[in-house]
């Protein structure tokens, strides 16, 4: 079996693009492309035709406009290919919005403005949720965003975050020798908040 057909099948197995996979999708076909030699189709124009004057009748002319003529029809053929693969994996309302256009670099350029913003905006919503986070006594604890950021430094936000009265608890959290991640602070948090309700209700 040739390395190309190996590499089709993986890419059958793809998740089409819903708008929130993006990252993960782009990466597998940007390396498929890659492996086809089409991917500079989503990063350049494409080639102008030449026109020659009625002057330019050498030899060294004519070869040009043949050179370019060749980049031009390797260059549609390309950009087909790119634009098949791009549109067949995505989700049937995302190929609708995309399918007009026929050059691949317009999709690919209008969905890395779209799905890289939007992941950056994310980030941001969840780092100023966090840094806004005010935990309250009687409040219950919901920790549920998924973001790649150090666990220690979470871990140690969210203990600033303890109202007054816990304010010994969390002394005696801060000065554990070993750095806690998120989910051993949450860990530890569940236990107290269990030991304080069954201390309430004797």
């Amino acid at each position: 079996m040739s390395a190309m057909s190996k590499i089709i099948p993986e890419l059958s197995k793809l998740e089409p693009l819903d708008g929130n996979n993006y990252k993960r999708w782009s990466q597998k076909l940007l390396v498929f492309f890659e492996q086809l030699k089409v991917d500079y189709v989503l990063f350049n124009d494409p080639p102008k035709p030449v026109v020659p004057t009625d002057v330019e009748t050498t030899p060294t002319a004519a070869t040009v406009v043949k050179t370019t003529d060749d980049a031009i029809k390797k260059f549609e053929k390309d950009n087909k290919t790119a634009r098949c693969h791009l549109l067949n994996h995505m989700t049937n309302i995302l190929f609708d919005l995309f399918a007009p256009n026929k050059s691949a670099k317009v999709i690919w350029d209008s969905l890395e403005s779209k799905y890289r913003l939007d992941d950056a905006g994310k980030k941001k919503y969840v780092v100023g949720k966090w840094l806004q986070f005010i935990m309250e006594d009687g409040k219950p604890i919901v920790i549920n965003e998924e973001m790649k950021l150090c666990v220690v430094f979470l871990a140690n936000v969210l203990l600033e975050k303890f109202p007054p009265s816990r304010s010994d608890y969390r002394k005696v959290l801060k000065h554990k020798k070993k750095d806690m991640s998120l989910q051993e602070l949450i860990g530890h948090m569940r236990i107290e908040e269990a030991n304080r309700l069954n201390k309430s209700s004797c």
